[in-house]
């Protein structure tokens, strides 16, 4: 509970357990800022037959070329997202007595406040990061587990939640319409695991050179969205330079996560990114991830491989994934080295 940055407004320094080796750090010359492609949904699950070819065009193109992109008019409310954020910074604003409840350093514990990142080594640096974890799907299943603190946070999150998976299934069927996937490919065991929440709170920091607030890493999930709020900190790998995506008004980013690189053999990439730190105010986000059951068996979809194009990946139970992940500490190359064919 000491480590909880949220405890204190304003950190004057950096304390010791949250300076990282200076290979990890962040270069002191400011990157640069890309801008992702922007895709319009026209405002939810319905389009024209013309609209729906140029939005799956883009989709396909944003995840070849970025494996990243942001998505706007997806048929979830301004004040929704308004307030989505909004009662996550009342959380961590809270007392640090009200915030004690919730705090747990278990990490098979799937609803907890922790700091740092689930991925730390216990005895390695710290991030610079306060995580609230949720499990949260089904929601009517759930929402009892949740923090009761603040008194909208379960009305608010539960309607987010439905309304940010229908947009996580509308891109997948596109996906899936532009793949030449079977229809309904993304349903079920692939998409019918936990629906992890981060909700994330990343202080002012002193020192932004010393320190990250989460370290590099590819996602677990099949596709994460992430409601980025209006301060940036999110930087993505991109033709091997670290860039700073910048947020765009209500907007959700959208990215891949190593699940749909391997069902698509590779065609569409589960890209690095990592969260920076700054001085001049906190940031909050969340972080929403869409994951297929534990038991469920992952492999290049059928339709993809043939004589030409053939399996980059082995098959795999889902549960033998996340510990192999967490095993490799998320990192890219040793986690998708470890499921290659002849790897």
């Amino acid at each position: 509970m000491d480590n909880l940055l949220s405890n204190d407004k304003f950190h004057q320094t950096v304390p010791k357990q949250f300076i990282l080796p200076p290979e990890m750090r962040v270069p002191r010359e400011v990157n640069c800022t890309m801008s992702l492609p922007v895709i319009n949904l026209r405002g939810g699950s319905h389009f024209h037959v013309e609209d729906r070819d140029q939005i799956i065009e883009e989709i396909l193109h944003a995840g070849k070329e970025f494996g990243f992109f942001q998505v706007i008019n997806y048929g979830v409310s301004e004040q929704l997202m308004r307030d989505m954020i909004r009662v996550i910074e009342e959380f961590f604003n809270m007392s640090k007595e009200d915030k004690a409840a919730y705090y747990s350093e278990d990490t098979s514990k799937t609803n907890r406040l922790f700091s740092s990142s689930y991925l730390a080594q216990k005895d390695g640096p710290r991030y610079w990061r306060d995580c609230l974890r949720l499990a949260s799907y089904h929601v009517p299943e759930t929402t009892n587990d949740w923090p009761d603190k603040p008194a909208k946070l379960r009305e608010v999150l539960a309607k987010f939640i439905v309304e940010a998976r229908e947009v996580s299934m509308t891109l997948l069927s596109l996906i899936s319409e532009g793949l030449g996937l079977k229809e309904g490919y993304f349903e079920g065991d692939l998409t019918s695991g936990q629906v992890i929440i981060n909700a994330n709170y990343y202080p002012p920091c002193p020192a932004p050179d010393l320190t990250l607030g989460l370290l590099p890493h590819c996602d677990f999930s099949l596709i994460t969205l992430l409601l980025q709020g209006a301060v940036s900190g999110l930087e993505i790998m991109h033709q091997g330079k670290w860039v700073r995506v910048d947020p765009v008004q209500n907007a959700l980013v959208i990215n891949f996560g190593h699940q749909l690189e391997i069902i698509t053999n590779g065609l569409l990439k589960s890209v690095e990114h990592r969260g920076v730190t700054n001085s001049g105010a906190a940031r909050t986000s969340l972080a929403m991830f869409i994951m297929p059951a534990k038991e469920c068996f992952i492999s290049p979809a059928k339709e993809i491989v043939n004589e030409e194009n053939l399996p980059l990946y082995k098959s795999f139970v889902f549960k033998e994934f996340l510990r192999i992940y967490g095993e490799l500490s998320a990192k890219r190359v040793d986690v998708m080295e470890a499921f290659k064919i002849n790897g």
